[in-house]
């Protein structure tokens, strides 16, 4: 067992080298569109969550919270992609934020 899924990583580290070397055939690659913007205080205020609950529950630091709804700055990739699903959908969020 522990061989098969060491040959697996080693199968995706080759694939990883052969796509940053310019090959991709035979691969399959999914490209993700991230908004550039997102409208934290709306996310939050169509939950009904203070900005402390808000930071607490989906892990968030309280003051890069204020400072996105000020708009001193940008969330980064990742949390704007976090920021889209909790705005979709909440307790999916939820699930993957509170995971054991």
């Amino acid at each position: 067992m522990e061989k098969e899924i060491f040959d697996g990583i080693m199968r995706g580290l080759g694939d990883v080298k052969r796509y940053m070397q310019g090959d991709n055939s035979g691969m399959v690659v999914h490209h993700v569109e991230v908004p550039q913007h997102v409208d934290v205080k709306a996310i939050r205020s169509k939950l009904s969550m203070t900005q402390e609950q808000f930071a607490a529950t989906f892990g968030f630091s309280l003051p890069a919270l204020r400072h996105w709804e000020r708009g001193d700055r940008t969330p980064e990739r990742s949390a704007r992609v976090l920021l889209k699903v909790i705005e979709f959908s909440p307790e999916t969020a939820l699930k993957a934020t509170h995971t054991p």
